[in-house]
């Protein structure tokens, strides 16, 4: 199975990009390619809806955490299951991460793994995977909704 979140720009920024899915023997594999982002680490992380229609994209609501744990760094002791982590964007403002998980699934009937339908929200900073309750990553500066990918599916 297959999934894309098209990023868009939000808080004013020039932000797009492309975050794809692939669903395969019990894992997700995850590849983002991002630009417009100034130079550095930013955060990447998975938001409760999937709703980007607010300026700011404050309309996706919080990190998605149905496990209910404390905000940290991915795969370490405690974190979101929305806790992606940090895009490094070279000085072209182009960045990407890639991430294989099996806590995770595409269109499942388990709510504490099913994706599809959240939102991907990238930060215009980086995400210091110790502040409560999100990482201090700063404004939402692009936003895209997780939906399956009908062309891939052809």
């Amino acid at each position: 199975m297959y999934a894309t979140a098209p990023i868009n720009a939000a808080s004013g920024s020039s932000v797009s990009g492309l975050v794809s899915f692939v669903d395969s023997a019990g894992s997700v594999y995850l590849t983002a390619d991002v630009d417009g982002l100034s130079e550095g680490k930013h955060a990447i992380h998975i938001h409760e809806f999937g709703d980007c229609s607010t300026f700011d994209a404050k309309s996706a609501g919080g990190h998605w955490n149905p496990t209910h744990t404390t905000h940290g760094e991915w795969d370490n002791h405690h974190f979101h299951l929305g806790d992606i982590g940090n895009i490094d964007a070279d000085t072209s403002g182009n960045g990407k991460i890639s991430l294989k998980t099996d806590l995770w699934c595409l269109g499942c009937e388990d709510s504490t793994k099913n994706i599809l339908g959240k939102s991907i929200i990238i930060h215009e900073g980086e995400d210091d995977f110790t502040s409560q309750p999100s990482g201090n990553a700063g404004p939402r500066v692009g936003c895209g909704v997780i939906v399956l990918d009908q062309t891939a599916l052809n």
